[in-house]
């Protein structure tokens, strides 16, 4: 068996080089500094595939900090190393090539999914199996879609810099009403008490279901260092896992200290799957089937999505 801390570095290693080898694809969102961080991607400056002006990741001034008398963040002590994993593909399905896809959730026997970008934002109800959207609300088009969640009869969704999220009834995506953050908006779940929100930064959010204000706030380590750019998010049987934005990787978070636990590596992912023609982007989207215990991911224009199980690296 390998050792923990070899794969820790071998993971690393697979981190840097899949952000400076990876093709530039169109993303949107931007980061704020860190700290001397280990997972820091160099700063790049992604090119439209098909004539969007997409916004530049590159990093940007820090947003303004949020008032919590709560804040909780972990401590930056070094802790063991996280256990790496590996996937086998159990399904393909086909998955809408053009929704640039920022939240993902499985409910009730499909998929309710929030895509982005200017001018294409939309929240969807998708069928599993056949990729099909069979209901669809668009965004105004001055609002970048972001994460969402379902909280009972309600959907919520972010938009990135607008700081305005929206709430809907789940079945008619009737917007009910709006509510307002102070920082980016980028990740989005529910864990049954608390709404969990990323910003790109290594600090996720818990917002109260019903008022909507903060109640806590989290950083996220990795073996004692900030973890930056944290996207979409996911909560799953008591750890949230988070896709790294720019990267084939998605972590699991201990809720109660921020410290990431494993790593899933998802390395040529969408080779798995038939050849296609057209452009993609990043790795982005999951969604837990909690009854069937069923793990889906996606990406950002992909036309794929993939059911997927986990396997401990050896």
């Amino acid at each position: 068996m390998v050792p923990i801390k070899k794969r820790l570095h071998t993971f690393v290693f697979l981190f840097l080089l899949a952000a400076c080898t990876s093709p530039a694809q169109p993303s949107e969102e931007a980061t704020s500094p860190v700290p001397t961080a280990v997972l820091v991607a160099p700063q790049s400056t992604p090119q439209p595939s098909s004539g969007e002006a997409f916004p530049s990741p590159a990093f940007a001034p820090a947003g303004p900090a949020l008032d919590s008398p709560l804040e909780t963040p972990a401590a930056l002590t070094p802790l063991p190393s996280p256990i790496i994993y590996d996937y086998r593909v159990k399904n393909v399905f086909p998955h809408d090539s053009g929704a640039f896809t920022q939240g993902l959730v499985y409910w009730n026997g499909v998929f309710y999914e929030g895509t982005g970008l200017y001018g294409r934002s939309s929240l969807r109800k998708v069928d599993v199996k056949s990729g099909s959207v069979l209901q669809q609300h668009d965004l105004a088009p001055e609002f970048f879609g972001e994460g969402i969640a379902v909280v009972g009869d309600r959907i919520l969704q972010l938009t990135w810099q607008n700081g305005v999220g929206f709430v809907y009834d789940r079945d008619s995506f009737e917007e009910l009403q709006r509510f307002s953050y102070a920082t980016e908006g980028w990740g989005l779940t529910y864990d049954g008490q608390h709404l969990i929100m990323s910003d790109g930064t290594p600090t996720i959010y818990y917002l109260d279901p019903e008022t909507l204000q903060e109640v806590r706030r989290l950083l996220i380590t990795l073996e004692g260092q900030p973890l930056p750019r944290l996207n979409e998010l996911e909560y799953v049987e008591g750890k949230i896992l988070a896709n790294v934005w720019q990267t084939d990787f998605i972590v699991q978070i201990d809720p109660e200290t921020g410290v990431v636990e494993g790593v899933y590596d998802f390395t040529g992912l969408l080779q798995q799957a038939p050849p296609f023609q057209g452009g993609y982007d990043v790795l982005n989207g999951i969604a837990y089937d909690a009854e069937n215990r069923r793990l889906f991911v996606t990406g950002k224009l992909w036309p794929y999505l993939f059911e997927v199980e986990l396997i401990p690296r050896q």
